[in-house]
Protein backbone atom coordinates (compact mmCIF):
# COMPACT_ATOMS: atom_id res chain seq x y z
CA UNK A 1 0.00 0.00 0.00
CA UNK A 2 1.20 3.24 -0.80
CA UNK A 3 -0.11 6.73 0.07
CA UNK A 4 -0.41 10.16 -1.64
CA UNK A 5 0.94 13.36 0.59
CA UNK A 6 -0.05 16.63 -1.31
CA UNK A 7 1.56 20.33 -0.39
CA UNK A 8 -0.55 23.13 -1.27
CA UNK A 9 1.48 25.89 -1.31
CA UNK A 10 0.14 29.64 -2.79
CA UNK A 11 2.12 29.10 -6.00
CA UNK A 12 2.06 25.41 -6.51
CA UNK A 13 0.95 22.29 -5.01
CA UNK A 14 2.69 19.57 -5.30
CA UNK A 15 1.84 15.85 -4.83
CA UNK A 16 3.81 12.72 -4.39
CA UNK A 17 3.76 8.88 -4.26
CA UNK A 18 5.10 7.54 -1.06
CA UNK A 19 5.66 3.97 0.15
CA UNK A 20 5.96 2.95 3.53
CA UNK A 21 9.76 3.56 4.36
CA UNK A 22 9.13 7.46 3.09
CA UNK A 23 10.93 7.39 0.01
CA UNK A 24 9.51 9.93 -2.50
CA UNK A 25 8.59 7.68 -5.87
CA UNK A 26 6.96 10.27 -8.08
CA UNK A 27 5.37 13.53 -8.12
CA UNK A 28 3.60 15.72 -9.99
CA UNK A 29 2.89 19.55 -9.85
CA UNK A 30 0.41 22.42 -11.08
CA UNK A 31 -0.14 25.88 -10.31
CA UNK A 32 -2.79 26.46 -7.45
CA UNK A 33 -5.44 28.36 -8.68
CA UNK A 34 -7.23 31.14 -6.72
CA UNK A 35 -10.89 29.77 -6.79
CA UNK A 36 -11.69 27.55 -4.11
CA UNK A 37 -13.68 24.57 -6.81
CA UNK A 38 -10.85 25.26 -8.81
CA UNK A 39 -8.08 23.96 -6.49
CA UNK A 40 -10.41 21.18 -5.38
CA UNK A 41 -9.90 20.18 -8.85
CA UNK A 42 -6.26 20.68 -9.18
CA UNK A 43 -5.96 18.50 -5.99
CA UNK A 44 -8.20 15.72 -7.25
CA UNK A 45 -6.74 15.88 -10.62
CA UNK A 46 -2.63 15.58 -9.24
CA UNK A 47 -3.99 12.36 -6.69
CA UNK A 48 -5.86 10.57 -9.67
CA UNK A 49 -2.94 10.78 -11.97
CA UNK A 50 -0.58 9.11 -9.16
CA UNK A 51 -3.03 7.01 -8.31
CA UNK A 52 -3.48 5.29 -12.08
CA UNK A 53 0.33 5.28 -11.58
CA UNK A 54 0.18 2.86 -9.07
CA UNK A 55 -2.53 0.84 -10.19
CA UNK A 56 -0.56 0.35 -13.39
CA UNK A 57 2.19 -0.84 -11.35
CA UNK A 58 0.12 -3.43 -9.45
CA UNK A 59 -0.09 -0.75 -5.99
CA UNK A 60 -3.10 0.61 -4.39
CA UNK A 61 -2.96 4.24 -3.03
CA UNK A 62 -4.94 3.71 0.51
CA UNK A 63 -4.73 6.93 1.59
CA UNK A 64 -4.20 10.51 1.04
CA UNK A 65 -2.73 13.59 3.27
CA UNK A 66 -2.53 17.06 2.58
CA UNK A 67 -0.46 19.63 3.91
CA UNK A 68 -1.51 23.47 3.49
CA UNK A 69 0.10 26.94 3.87
CA UNK A 70 -2.79 27.99 6.06
CA UNK A 71 -4.64 27.42 9.45
CA UNK A 72 -6.19 24.00 9.78
CA UNK A 73 -8.55 23.53 12.72
CA UNK A 74 -7.88 21.61 15.60
CA UNK A 75 -9.96 18.45 14.57
CA UNK A 76 -8.14 18.79 11.56
CA UNK A 77 -10.90 18.64 8.83
CA UNK A 78 -11.20 22.50 7.54
CA UNK A 79 -8.96 25.11 7.00
CA UNK A 80 -10.08 27.99 8.32
CA UNK A 81 -7.57 30.33 6.24
CA UNK A 82 -4.81 31.16 4.49
CA UNK A 83 -3.42 34.15 2.87
CA UNK A 84 -2.27 32.53 -0.54
CA UNK A 85 -4.96 30.33 -1.07
CA UNK A 86 -8.61 30.53 -1.73
CA UNK A 87 -9.75 28.10 0.55
CA UNK A 88 -11.50 29.63 3.87
CA UNK A 89 -13.82 27.78 6.26
CA UNK A 90 -14.02 24.71 4.04
CA UNK A 91 -14.55 21.46 5.25
CA UNK A 92 -11.70 20.05 3.43
CA UNK A 93 -11.25 16.76 4.30
CA UNK A 94 -14.58 15.36 3.74
CA UNK A 95 -15.16 16.96 0.50
CA UNK A 96 -11.94 15.78 -0.68
CA UNK A 97 -12.77 12.53 0.75
CA UNK A 98 -16.10 12.25 -0.94
CA UNK A 99 -14.48 12.63 -3.99
CA UNK A 100 -11.19 11.13 -4.20
CA UNK A 101 -13.49 8.06 -2.81
CA UNK A 102 -10.42 7.89 -0.02
CA UNK A 103 -9.35 8.48 2.95
CA UNK A 104 -7.62 12.04 3.21
CA UNK A 105 -5.77 13.54 6.28
CA UNK A 106 -4.88 17.41 6.51
CA UNK A 107 -2.15 19.25 8.22
CA UNK A 108 -0.65 22.31 8.16
CA UNK A 109 2.44 22.56 5.91
CA UNK A 110 5.30 23.04 8.78
CA UNK A 111 4.06 20.42 10.50
CA UNK A 112 3.90 18.08 7.64
CA UNK A 113 7.80 19.01 7.28
CA UNK A 114 8.28 18.60 10.53
CA UNK A 115 7.27 15.11 11.02
CA UNK A 116 8.89 14.11 7.94
CA UNK A 117 12.13 15.08 9.18
CA UNK A 118 10.91 13.67 12.38
CA UNK A 119 10.45 9.92 10.87
CA UNK A 120 12.74 9.21 8.19
CA UNK A 121 15.12 12.70 8.16
CA UNK A 122 17.13 15.14 10.26
CA UNK A 123 15.41 14.66 13.65
CA UNK A 124 15.16 10.92 13.18
CA UNK A 125 14.93 9.79 16.61
CA UNK A 126 14.46 13.09 18.72
CA UNK A 127 12.75 13.58 22.13
CA UNK A 128 12.26 17.25 21.40
CA UNK A 129 12.72 18.79 17.95
CA UNK A 130 11.82 21.74 16.70
CA UNK A 131 11.68 22.66 12.70
CA UNK A 132 12.73 25.89 11.84
CA UNK A 133 11.76 26.79 8.08
CA UNK A 134 12.89 29.59 6.23
CA UNK A 135 11.59 30.59 3.60
CA UNK A 136 9.66 34.09 2.39
CA UNK A 137 8.82 33.78 6.24
CA UNK A 138 9.05 31.36 9.27
CA UNK A 139 7.35 28.39 9.71
CA UNK A 140 7.85 25.84 12.13
CA UNK A 141 6.97 22.53 14.02
CA UNK A 142 7.64 21.14 17.08
CA UNK A 143 6.99 17.42 18.31
CA UNK A 144 7.28 15.76 21.33
CA UNK A 145 8.09 12.28 21.75
CA UNK A 146 7.24 11.92 18.00
CA UNK A 147 3.97 13.75 18.21
CA UNK A 148 3.15 16.72 16.45
CA UNK A 149 2.06 19.65 19.53
CA UNK A 150 -0.51 21.83 18.09
CA UNK A 151 -1.29 24.02 21.13
CA UNK A 152 -4.56 24.96 22.58
CA UNK A 153 -6.29 26.43 19.27
CA UNK A 154 -4.15 24.47 16.56
CA UNK A 155 -1.95 26.80 15.77
CA UNK A 156 1.63 26.43 17.70
CA UNK A 157 4.53 27.26 17.36
CA UNK A 158 4.67 30.26 15.62
CA UNK A 159 7.74 31.54 15.65
CA UNK A 160 8.06 33.39 13.12
CA UNK A 161 6.01 35.93 14.89
CA UNK A 162 8.27 36.31 17.92
CA UNK A 163 9.28 39.86 18.28
CA UNK A 164 13.18 40.02 18.52
CA UNK A 165 13.79 43.81 18.02
CA UNK A 166 10.82 45.95 19.55
CA UNK A 167 9.80 48.43 17.20
CA UNK A 168 11.85 47.70 14.55
CA UNK A 169 11.24 46.37 11.18
CA UNK A 170 7.23 46.26 10.36
CA UNK A 171 5.73 42.98 9.73
CA UNK A 172 3.06 42.22 7.60
CA UNK A 173 0.79 40.42 10.88
CA UNK A 174 0.67 44.20 12.07
CA UNK A 175 3.62 43.73 14.97
CA UNK A 176 7.05 45.34 14.58
CA UNK A 177 10.36 43.67 14.44
CA UNK A 178 9.35 39.65 14.32
CA UNK A 179 12.02 37.08 13.76
CA UNK A 180 11.12 36.33 10.33
CA UNK A 181 12.02 39.89 9.53
CA UNK A 182 15.59 39.50 10.70
CA UNK A 183 15.86 35.61 9.31
CA UNK A 184 14.47 34.90 6.31
CA UNK A 185 14.59 34.64 2.62
CA UNK A 186 12.47 38.00 2.72
CA UNK A 187 14.94 39.36 5.80
CA UNK A 188 18.16 38.62 3.42
CA UNK A 189 16.78 41.00 0.64
CA UNK A 190 15.52 43.64 3.02
CA UNK A 191 19.20 43.84 4.72
CA UNK A 192 20.74 44.04 1.19
CA UNK A 193 18.36 46.81 0.37
CA UNK A 194 18.87 48.90 3.32
CA UNK A 195 22.62 48.76 2.97
CA UNK A 196 22.44 49.44 -0.84
CA UNK A 197 20.58 52.63 -0.28
CA UNK A 198 22.41 53.66 1.98
CA UNK A 199 25.22 54.45 -0.31
CA UNK A 200 27.57 51.03 -0.35
CA UNK A 201 28.69 51.21 -3.48
CA UNK A 202 31.25 48.01 -4.04
CA UNK A 203 28.67 45.22 -4.54
CA UNK A 204 27.70 43.33 -7.37
CA UNK A 205 23.84 43.92 -5.77
CA UNK A 206 23.90 47.46 -7.11
CA UNK A 207 23.18 47.24 -10.77
CA UNK A 208 19.50 44.85 -9.74
CA UNK A 209 18.60 48.13 -6.87
CA UNK A 210 19.47 50.27 -9.39
CA UNK A 211 17.10 48.83 -12.72
CA UNK A 212 14.27 49.15 -9.47
CA UNK A 213 14.98 45.50 -9.15
CA UNK A 214 13.67 43.85 -5.84
CA UNK A 215 16.43 41.65 -4.31
CA UNK A 216 15.60 38.54 -3.04
CA UNK A 217 17.17 36.05 -0.85
CA UNK A 218 18.64 34.25 -3.29
CA UNK A 219 20.22 36.90 -5.02
CA UNK A 220 21.86 38.03 -1.46
CA UNK A 221 23.13 34.04 -1.29
CA UNK A 222 23.97 33.91 -4.51
CA UNK A 223 26.37 37.20 -4.33
CA UNK A 224 27.30 36.03 -0.84
CA UNK A 225 28.77 32.37 -1.94
CA UNK A 226 30.91 34.53 -5.19
CA UNK A 227 32.25 36.38 -2.06
CA UNK A 228 30.44 39.82 -2.29
CA UNK A 229 31.17 41.89 0.57
CA UNK A 230 28.34 43.21 1.27
CA UNK A 231 26.34 40.38 0.76
CA UNK A 232 27.86 38.69 3.03
CA UNK A 233 27.46 40.77 5.85
CA UNK A 234 24.20 40.61 5.33
CA UNK A 235 24.59 36.83 5.49
CA UNK A 236 26.52 37.38 8.70
CA UNK A 237 23.90 39.88 10.33
CA UNK A 238 20.92 37.24 9.39
CA UNK A 239 23.67 34.38 11.03
CA UNK A 240 23.63 36.97 14.47
CA UNK A 241 19.24 36.99 14.22
CA UNK A 242 18.87 33.23 13.51
CA UNK A 243 21.08 32.34 16.73
CA UNK A 244 19.57 34.64 18.70
CA UNK A 245 15.99 33.01 17.82
CA UNK A 246 17.28 29.70 18.15
CA UNK A 247 18.73 30.74 21.70
CA UNK A 248 15.11 32.00 22.55
CA UNK A 249 13.61 28.88 21.00
CA UNK A 250 15.75 26.53 23.36
CA UNK A 251 14.69 28.22 26.46
CA UNK A 252 11.33 27.88 25.72
CA UNK A 253 11.11 24.40 24.41
CA UNK A 254 14.88 22.71 25.58
CA UNK A 255 14.68 20.60 21.81
CA UNK A 256 17.20 18.21 21.43
CA UNK A 257 17.15 18.65 18.08
CA UNK A 258 16.45 21.23 15.87
CA UNK A 259 16.24 21.32 12.11
CA UNK A 260 16.57 24.37 10.02
CA UNK A 261 14.52 23.91 6.97
CA UNK A 262 12.92 26.13 4.20
CA UNK A 263 14.60 26.98 0.53
CA UNK A 264 16.49 29.12 2.55
CA UNK A 265 18.88 26.48 3.91
CA UNK A 266 20.39 25.50 0.90
CA UNK A 267 22.77 27.94 1.61
CA UNK A 268 23.28 26.94 5.47
CA UNK A 269 27.01 26.60 4.34
CA UNK A 270 26.85 30.20 4.30
CA UNK A 271 25.46 30.90 7.56
CA UNK A 272 24.54 27.87 9.88
CA UNK A 273 28.32 27.52 11.87
CA UNK A 274 27.73 31.11 13.04
CA UNK A 275 24.28 31.03 13.71
CA UNK A 276 24.97 28.12 15.88
CA UNK A 277 28.14 29.73 17.96
CA UNK A 278 26.05 33.25 18.48
CA UNK A 279 23.09 30.20 20.00
CA UNK A 280 25.67 29.08 22.28
CA UNK A 281 26.63 32.15 23.46
CA UNK A 282 23.06 33.75 23.63
CA UNK A 283 21.14 30.97 25.63
CA UNK A 284 20.29 31.02 29.15
CA UNK A 285 22.50 29.46 31.44
CA UNK A 286 25.73 28.97 28.33
CA UNK A 287 28.32 26.67 29.04
CA UNK A 288 25.99 25.04 31.91
CA UNK A 289 23.85 22.92 30.03
CA UNK A 290 23.54 20.98 26.48
CA UNK A 291 23.55 22.30 23.61
CA UNK A 292 20.58 21.36 20.98
CA UNK A 293 22.10 19.82 17.53
CA UNK A 294 21.14 22.12 14.82
CA UNK A 295 21.14 20.15 11.76
CA UNK A 296 20.21 21.27 7.71
CA UNK A 297 17.06 19.62 6.88
CA UNK A 298 17.82 16.74 4.55
CA UNK A 299 14.33 16.08 2.62
CA UNK A 300 14.52 19.65 1.35
CA UNK A 301 11.23 20.82 -0.42
CA UNK A 302 9.77 17.59 -0.57
CA UNK A 303 9.07 17.22 3.22
CA UNK A 304 5.76 18.55 3.31
CA UNK A 305 4.53 15.89 0.71
CA UNK A 306 6.10 13.28 2.67
CA UNK A 307 5.35 14.29 5.54
CA UNK A 308 1.37 14.31 4.07
CA UNK A 309 1.76 10.96 2.91
CA UNK A 310 3.08 9.67 6.24
CA UNK A 311 0.61 11.25 8.13
CA UNK A 312 -2.33 9.90 6.44
CA UNK A 313 -0.10 6.33 6.42
CA UNK A 314 -0.02 6.56 10.09
CA UNK A 315 -3.78 7.80 10.58
CA UNK A 316 -5.38 6.12 7.89
CA UNK A 317 -3.64 3.29 5.77
CA UNK A 318 -4.67 -0.44 7.17
CA UNK A 319 -2.29 -1.65 9.70
CA UNK A 320 -0.46 -4.80 8.28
Amino acid sequence: MLTVGVDVGGTTAKAGLVDADGTLLTTRVAATPRAPRELDDTVAGLVGHLVGEARADGAEVAAVGLAVAGFVDPDRRSVSFGAHLPWRDEPVVARMSERLELPVTLEHDANAAGLAEHRVGAAAGARVAVLVALGTGIGAALLVGGTVFRGGFGVAPELGHLVLVPGGRPCPCGKRGCFERYCSGTALGTGADELVSAGEDFTTLRASWERGLPLTGRDVAHAAAAGDALARRVVADFASWLGRGLALVADVFDPDVVVIGGEVSASADLFLDDAVRTYGEEITGRGHRKLARVRPAVLGGDAGMIGAALDARERCAPRP
